[in-house]
């Protein structure tokens, strides 16, 4: 690997930008399968979840990862882990309670409304929307894709709370071993292994964005962020990587091979059956771990360059995140029936919600009082504006 851990990984930057930039396409495609949240104008198409499920078994886990990457480094800048813990409160508590307070509440108010919700929407702000209850098919009140916000803060509270408890002597010792274990030609099989285990455990995998019940998932994107963590200042690790990623490469497409084997014998919501329950799972936890350890191997070996794009898209991708799904749903409504069909519907809505979010960053981003609410820093610094420099 090419950079001292001191020094930032434009690779690590341009996987974080693609891993939102293929969450839009995801999450606009969800809408196309038997899963999720269909409209009445072109209903489902077929064959739909054969690309979303070349996504879905690692793409959480990959961004929990690079959250856990970047972190690290934000670790290293301040110096301090209660001047770290100050800046990720603050980095990300107040987006959370924007989103959930201002971006979120119109998507459930939506989904009522299509259900024959007759109030308008300060009604619904007023005694639906912040209330503990269920308002149809609503629960109340809704976090909608602000789940991730959610469960990274409470996964950078509990690293916090560790670094600050833990005796030093006792985070070395598990930093060392963690790294020796992944450092050598356990890498693919351990992560594998435990991603499986996770999956096999008792009450089953979880999922459901629920964080007082997602406790497989926890393990699961708390154990990859700690993952990232770790991976930031290790060169073994890294150089481990280096070396694995073409076969963690072959592993990931072996999983999703079986994976699109399973669904094409067992489509939409027809259950697999229980015998193969395991080895399915097995298949997932291929492609999970495979394609995270390959895609962090490619960001290495190819994209570890500058761009004059790259800290502006660096920067757009949170607030981004944070409008994408509103702007989506407002926009799905606004075309359901006009007969487009799936594809015409689909690049639509890809266009729409990229251009929605982007506009959203743009205006925000000129807003000072608006910055820390979508996430961005307060001061911009300098700025070149019609060959002048000014500070905003």
């Amino acid at each position: 690997m090419k950079p001292a851990p001191s020094q930032r990984h434009y690779g690590m930057d341009w996987l974080r930008i693609g891993a939102f930039v293929l969450l839009i396409f995801y999450h606009v495609g969800f809408s196309f399968t038997p899963w999720g949240y269909q409209t009445p104008s072109r209903g489902v198409v077929g064959w739909a979840e054969i690309p979303l499920l070349g996504l879905s078994a690692w793409r959480l886990a990959l961004l929990f990862a690079i959250s856990g990457y970047a972190s690290a480094a934000l670790l290293k800048k301040d110096g301090d882990n209660r001047a770290f813990l100050k800046s990720r409160i603050l980095r990300l508590g107040i987006p959370l309670l924007f989103g959930l307070t201002v971006v979120v509440p119109p998507q459930p108010y939506m989904g009522l409304v299509n259900s024959g919700y007759e109030h308008g929407y300060g009604y619904f702000l007023l005694y639906d929307a912040f209330r503990f209850h269920k308002v149809g098919y609503e629960v109340l009140p809704a976090t909608m894709h602000m789940w991730f916000v959610i469960y990274l803060l409470a996964y950078t509270l509990v690293l916090c709370a560790a670094l600050m408890v833990l005796p030093k002597a006792w985070q070395e010792a598990l930093r060392r071993g963690c790294e020796r274990l992944l450092s050598g030609p356990a890498l693919l099989p351990l992560g594998i292994g435990l991603i499986f285990l996770i999956r096999m455990l008792p009450y089953g995998w979880t999922d459901m964005h629920n964080f007082l019940q997602d406790r497989g998932a926890h393990l699961h994107y708390f154990g990859m962020f700690l993952f990232g963590f770790l991976l930031r200042g290790s060169e073994p690790m890294r150089q481990a990587i280096a070396r694995q990623w073409k076969p963690a490469l072959v592993l990931g497409l072996l999983g999703y091979a079986w994976v699109i084997g399973d669904t094409l014998l067992y489509p939409g919501n027809i259950p697999t059956p229980a015998a193969w329950d395991q080895p399915l799972s097995f298949a997932k936890s291929m492609q999970c771990w495979g394609t995270v350890i390959a895609l962090f191997g490619i960001a290495d070996r190819f994209w570890n360059f500058d761009h004059r794009w790259r800290a502006t898209l660096v920067e757009a991708v949170f607030p981004i995140y944070i409008a994408h799904q509103t702007v989506m749903v407002f926009v799905s409504y606004g075309i359901r029936d006009m007969g487009l069909g799936a594809l015409a519907e689909f690049l639509t809505l890809c266009a729409a919600v990229a251009g929605g979010s982007w506009l959203f960053y743009l205006i925000g981003r000129e807003i000072g009082p608006l910055r820390p609410l979508i996430g961005l820093k307060r001061h911009r610094g300098q700025r070149k504006v019609a060959g002048k420099v000014a500070v905003a």
